[in-house]
């Protein structure tokens, strides 16, 4: 048995929309991981989009509902302070990210690879399952990555990676692949990093922010952005994309944002056979040109999570591949002040791109 020497509290959401820091499990004063796991922990958590959507709105989509108190964050990277005789794979001290995740190992999603689609995952934040958005959490141990050499705000940041690395493994964006952007949030932002280390040419990116679309081109200058102003038909930002691409229609898309005029506006812009890949999530029933999709062959690609990428995250990461990812963090702040971290995060004048939240001893 461990005992830590501050108090266990985590941050909460409930029904009403409240947010608000309060004591958690696991018991501080007495810390004792079960069979296969460990104790970590938490130096480091991101602000994800859909954290402050089940603050703000109580669900995503008919299914994960927050019904009762309720802990957020899975954006997280810590340090094993107890380890149950049964792990052997780590100890006390290791740095590891924690994929939040975990599967049942039994049904056929599973047995095929697809983890993510097992009906009965536990992925930590999605309702009812607490989040990691906590000083101390338990874990099992085959869900925890050695970070060594990586920070723990790197750390953090391989879960959105894992997202975008799914999604361009999805799409079959190969070397010199045109592709397009759509959204330039923390997301968009790292599929441009991504992209642009496995070689698309050219590359175009869309947002409504002009400020984004300039932080994007100080990360990658390769990149050529799309400003789209309210009121423009998709089919005119589409018009928009190909001349930012010099001509060339994209043959992917990486749709980022779930806006159904930005899924419009990345399908018109698309060459034959081309493949708009979904990773943003959005309204549960959406209008989209289905008959431009017809006549011109375009494959629609939807992704849920990810499956297998973090240690592919992790070797990208540690040799520099997407160099300038650890830049999206603008805001910090700590534990006590995370309710403060997400009225700055769900703030559009705040400047924020990704905001973490911190517990350094």
């Amino acid at each position: 048995m461990t005992v830590a020497q501050k108090p266990n509290v985590g941050v909460f959401t409930n029904p009403s929309h409240d947010l608000y820091i309060a004591s958690c499990s696991p018991d501080s004063a007495a810390l004792e991981p079960a069979p296969g796991e460990v104790i970590v922990h938490v130096k480091a958590t991101g602000i994800c989009g859909s954290d402050i959507h089940f603050q703000k709105h109580g669900q995503i989509g008919p299914t994960m509902v927050v019904r009762e108190e309720h802990i957020l964050g899975h954006e997280s990277a810590g340090i094993v302070i107890a380890v149950h005789p049964t792990v052997t794979s780590l100890k006390v001290g290791d740095k590891v990210a924690l994929e939040p995740g975990v599967p049942c190992y039994k049904c056929k999603q599973c047995l095929s690879g697809y983890y993510n689609g097992c009906p009965d995952v536990q992925f930590k934040s999605t309702p009812p399952v607490p989040g990691f958005l906590r000083r101390y959490v338990n874990h099992p141990a085959e869900w925890c990555h050695k970070i060594e050499g990586l920070t723990y705000e790197e750390g953090a940041l391989l879960e959105p990676l894992s997202v975008v690395l799914f999604g361009i493994e999805t799409s079959g964006l190969k070397l010199g692949d045109p592709l397009v952007i759509c959204g330039a949030g923390p997301i968009g932002i790292i599929a441009a990093l991504s992209a642009n280390a496995a070689g698309a040419s050219p590359i175009v990116i869309t947002d409504v922010s002009e400020s984004r679309l300039d932080y994007i081109k100080k990360l990658v200058p390769r990149v050529n952005t799309v400003l789209v102003s309210r009121g423009q038909t998709p089919e005119d930002v589409a018009s928009e994309i190909i001349k930012a691409a010099g001509g060339i229609k994209p043959r992917v898309c990486l749709e980022c944002t779930g806006v159904e005029s930005s899924l419009a506006s990345g399908i018109y812009s698309l060459e034959f056979r081309g493949v708009c890949h979904c990773i943003g999530v959005g309204a549960t029933f959406q209008n989209i040109p289905f008959m431009h999709l017809s006549v011109n062959e375009i494959e629609v690609k939807f992704q849920y999570r990810y499956a297998n990428q973090w240690p592919k995250a992790i070797r990208i990461m540690r040799e520099g591949l997407v160099n300038g990812i650890q830049n999206i963090i603008t805001h910090k702040f700590k534990l006590e002040d995370a309710v403060k971290a997400f009225s700055t995060s769900a703030d559009p004048k705040s400047g924020s791109v990704k905001v973490m939240i911190v517990d350094e001893e």
